[in-house]
């Protein structure tokens, strides 16, 4: 960088201050009406080394400019593929659905009964099992590392998978979640994830050096190349974040379940942000730095300045999206999160014309989530009883209302009802001036309107399962609240989710669900939806479409429910009527002895048992280690060549 003139550098800065994708040389000599080339100091002619060299930078930036504009094109492309492949899959689940049915219709006619032995042994459902788990030895002390402790033995079976190993190989490993990074314990995501994730930052880091000469010379034009992709990367941040987005159309997955990518692709926003404004740091230290252009001076410029505030703002951002700040001061990284966005658009608008048009997008998306959608459209208030369940700490609350119209076209609030494993965001103005302003996610512990209401008089009963997290949060203040008060009214935004669950459940000869302690509040209204359609289904034509809304199940589908809990306390969160009610639908039921008497179950043995070779669809709901092990389960018996899918629902945020 020492080797390029004062003069360079300052034209450079001006002009890659007006560059656009449309821009080229000859219109740089228009833009700053002075010749940046020094002459010959013999010749008094424009040095036409320098010249080239200088004419190289300049069409480095402007390659950077038209270079960028196909990233989001790429992005594009890459939604197409994946919303064809979720297609795809639910034309194989409606297939497998409808051959299912077919063969076992053919097996009623002939008297076949498929059943083993092995899945009579489990075919109980008419109480709650229990024996199936070693008790504890009394003289055993209960803690922490105790719960950790296995109390079935695995049973083996012999793996026969022949010439498709490397195939099962590769799939298991994909499912595989590692366990969490030592000392930080930070959470690892499944291998198939991590694999994403490394590839979306491959294609970043491609953007980033292609084409870019790796010298001192160009590194004017690496930091001006850091600054657009971030910017490039703007819309996708916003669009990953937002509750109502086309996403979820297009590729089934819904806002929560891409929130591990929301947030990788801040952090690389914020990683390539630190580049840019490292670099342009260096071209004040190797250039202005010499000729008495102070560092003061060189913020203070509108370009550096204004970067400088973005990039403040968005550091800010993403140290306060950190889960420990997170989970200590949530209602703060509320506040924070909405004020900081909105502040980093406005800095990066004023701070480079090329940025216009992604932060218009990402302000776009930004406003009709919040605005139109979720403070309109899917909006509703309701009055709401609360009750402090037998253990103290836990809040039921719940409400009911006639179910109105939905709007054609448009997205519908809860007063349209919900479908199974939906999620609202709950607002109570009544606890305190600060939490108008606040909303926090809960699933819905409820069966969905459509599984139960009739015709006639179509009517709602919405219940959620809330459980106080730290002292000062908002759910610790709502049951102090709840103590005092048995009536409120609640303000819910939503509802939000995905059927991904249920149509891997629904198409699967076996499915089970398992649930840790509070994560009963997803596993019960997908109990509800599975089993509830085929108490009150007769014969179902092979030949329709599978669709969420008119899934119906065969009676020789077998539904399995593991249920783990902490304290014995904790199982008057599921009242008992309402397990005997699914038990007397075909639902089969393992509920474990509370992990604080017993410690942990073996949950690889009952899953293997599980199984029975049968097409096998996992929905597990719970703690992170609750849910590595399920899903760690699952790779092994798809190592071996068994049909099995498994799907995490979250049930906190």
């Amino acid at each position: 960088m020492d080797g390029i003139p004062l003069s360079w550098a300052q034209v450079l800065l001006k002009f890659s201050l007006s560059a656009t994708a449309s821009s080229s040389y000859s219109a740089l000599s228009n833009a700053t009406n002075s010749s940046p080339i020094s002459a010959n100091a013999d010749t008094g002619r424009p040095d036409r080394r320098n010249e080239q060299r200088f004419k190289e930078i300049v069409e480095a930036i402007l390659f950077s400019r038209r270079f960028t504009l196909s990233y989001n094109v790429v992005l594009l492309g890459i939604l197409v593929l994946f919303a064809i492949w979720h297609r795809g899959e639910k034309a194989v689940f409606a297939r497998r659905r409808r051959a299912w049915m077919i063969r076992e219709k053919r097996e009623d006619v002939k008297g076949i009964d498929t059943r083993n032995a092995e899945d009579e042994v489990w075919s109980s459902s008419s109480s709650t099992v229990e024996g199936t788990i070693t008790p504890p030895d009394p003289r055993k002390k209960i803690d922490e590392g105790n719960e950790r402790k296995p109390l079935l033995p695995g049973r083996k079976r012999k793996a026969r998978v022949g010439t498709w190993r490397p195939y099962y190989a590769l799939k298991s490993w994909m499912l595989y979640q590692p366990r969490p990074i030592p000392i930080v314990n930070k959470t690892l995501p499944p291998n198939e994830t991590s694999l994403l994730v490394l590839a979306f930052i491959g294609l970043n880091v491609f953007y980033n050096f292609y084409r870019m000469p790796l010298s001192l010379d160009m590194l004017f034009v690496f930091a001006d190349r850091c600054g657009l992709m971030p910017v490039a990367n703007l819309p996708l941040l916003y669009l990953l974040a937002a509750k109502n987005q086309p996403i979820k159309f297009l590729t089934g997955y819904s806002y929560e379940a891409l929130n591990i990518f929301h947030r990788r692709v801040g952090e690389l926003i914020c990683f390539e942000a630190l580049l840019h404004s490292a670099g342009f740091m260096v071209v004040w230290y190797t250039l202005f730095r010499h000729v008495g252009y102070t560092l003061v001076k060189f913020i203070l410029t509108r370009l550096i300045g204004l970067g400088l505030l973005a990039f403040v703002a968005y550091q800010v951002l993403f140290f306060t999206s950190l889960g420990s700040f997170r989970q200590k001061c949530y209602e703060l990284f509320l506040a924070l999160h909405v004020f900081l966005q909105i502040s980093g658009l406005a800095l990066l608008w004023f701070h480079h014309y090329d940025t216009r048009p992604y932060v218009g997008i990402s302000l776009a998306i930004f406003v009709i989530d919040r605005l139109i959608f979720r403070l309109w459209l899917k909006t509703s208030s309701h009055p709401a009883t609360l009750t402090v369940l037998e253990d103290n700490e836990t809040i039921l609350l719940s409400s009911n209302w006639d179910i109105s119209a939905p709007r054609a076209g448009l997205s519908n609030s809860t007063k349209a009802g919900w479908k199974p494993m939906d999620h609202v965001f709950l607002t109570i103005p009544s606890l305190s001036n600060s939490a108008t302003l606040q909303s926090h996610p809960f699933t819905i512990f409820s069966g969905s309107p459509e599984a139960y209401s009739s015709e006639d008089t179509p009517h709602a009963w919405l219940t959620l399962l809330i459980r106080p997290q730290t002292n000062g949060s908002f759910t610790r203040t709502l049951l102090d609240y709840a103590r005092r008060n048995s009536k409120t009214r609640v303000r819910l935004d939503g509802p939000y989710g995905s059927s991904h669950a249920l149509d891997i459940l629904a198409s699967s000869e076996n499915s089970i669900v398992v649930a840790g302690g509070s994560g009963i509040a997803v596993a019960y209204p997908l109990l509800w939806a599975l089993l509830h359609r085929n108490s009150n289904s007769s014969d179902t034509d092979p030949g329709i479409d599978i669709e969420f809304g008119n899934t119906q199940l065969n009676t020789k589908q077998k539904v399995k429910l593991l249920w783990i809990t902490h304290s014995a306390s904790h199982r008057f969160w599921l009242p008992e009527g309402k397990l005997q009610e699914l038990q007397s639908w075909g639902l089969e039921v393992l509920v474990a002895p509370p992990t604080i008497e017993a410690g942990r179950p073996d949950v690889r043995s009952i899953l293997r048992n599980w199984s029975g070779g049968e097409k096998t669809g996992v929905v597990v709901s719970g703690p992170d280690a609750l849910v590595r092990d399920v899903r760690n389960v699952c790779a092994e018996m798809v190592g071996r060549g068994e049909r099995v899918r498994v799907q995490v629902e979250k049930f906190g945020w």
